[in-house]
């Protein structure tokens, strides 16, 4: 009996160690556990803005390559034709007065951008062009011949416009001019300007991410977005600042609406003048365009693992 007690208490004594060794070990496994899961979850959070500011286009493509084939061609056509006839609707929309029919602008809307973005990704617009370039999605000399297109397109529509003018038995016609900007209204035109580019941009840097799989649902998100900005400058001009300001969101069409004075009471007058006006209607929608890419993009990073899941998170 006392034989086997003794072995009892050797038996318990030596699996004592034995489970310290075990409990020991499964710590280190769960340390070292924790530590491989930490080191993943910071590799995901390092990678969230791995490459968000890759370039997106062709490499190859630059000034010597651009034009050895016709696709150039194709694209800058579809935005002059593009601009053209979106200058010509917001010509004619504004002569006479008829902004208040969005039944008929959106319409009118979704068929320019869906015959388009086939042809060039339909940005008919240099704030969105712009944007793209800012982003990556697009090359410089691209960006350039496609802002070059569009102001051209815009120009052209300003011509069928004035044809038509000009051809009218009613002598009372006048081709739309935007109020000047002064110092006074600087800061409430740019700031209506900056708003109404940056939610242009953040809606076309996501609806062209459908472009692809439906035209019709790129056209119909695109020409919406339009149509908010313009909804959001009137409530907010007549609204909050008591009279009627003018807005483009869109500056080669703004050109066309004669932004630029022509006469002041000296040199040093016109020049602050054309710089104001430059500023609101060219440089500060450029800028809200940029802002509104970069927002959309780390929007859709973020929300790589979020709400939708979606297999093409790329950007």
């Amino acid at each position: 009996m006392a034989n086997q007690k003794s072995k009892k208490t050797m038996k318990k004594s030596s699996t004592k160690p034995e489970t310290s060794k075990e409990v020991k070990e499964t710590v280190k496994e769960s340390k070292s556990e924790l530590v491989s899961q930490a080191k993943d979850t910071s590799g995901k959070s390092q990678s969230t803005l791995h490459g968000f500011f890759a370039r997106k286009y062709d490499k190859d493509e630059n000034i010597l390559t651009i034009f050895k084939t016709p696709k150039i061609w194709g694209a800058l056509i579809g935005e002059l034709v593009g601009t053209m006839l979106l200058a010509l609707l917001l010509l004619m929309l504004s002569i006479f007065g008829l902004f208040q029919y969005t039944l008929y602008l959106a319409p009118a809307l979704i068929c320019i951008y869906v015959v388009i973005v086939g042809l060039s990704g339909a940005n008919l617009n240099p704030l969105v062009t712009v944007g793209m370039m800012a982003s990556r999605r697009m090359s410089a000399i691209r960006g350039v011949l496609y802002m070059l297109a569009q102001v051209i397109g815009a120009w052209l529509g300003l011509l069928v416009v004035n044809a038509f003018r000009l051809g009218s038995a009613a002598a009372a016609i006048e081709l739309p001019i935007m109020d000047a900007v002064s110092g006074e209204t600087f800061w409430a035109v740019a700031l209506v300007e900056l708003v109404g580019a940056i939610i242009l941009a953040f809606c076309f840097a996501r609806a062209i991410r459908y472009a692809r799989r439906s035209a019709l649902t790129f056209g119909f998100a695109v020409a919406s977005s339009l149509i908010l900005v313009l909804i959001f400058g009137a409530i907010v001009s007549q609204g909050f600042f008591q009279y009627a300001m003018s807005f483009a969101f869109n500056p080669a069409i703004a050109l066309m609406f004669q932004i630029l004075p022509t006469s002041a009471a000296g040199a040093g007058e016109l020049v602050s003048l054309l710089g104001l006006a430059l500023s609101a209607y060219v440089i500060i929608p450029m800028v809200g365009g940029i802002i509104g890419f970069y927002v959309a993009d780390f929007a859709t990073r973020l929300s790589a693992d979020g709400y939708f899941c979606e297999e093409d998170n790329e950007i």
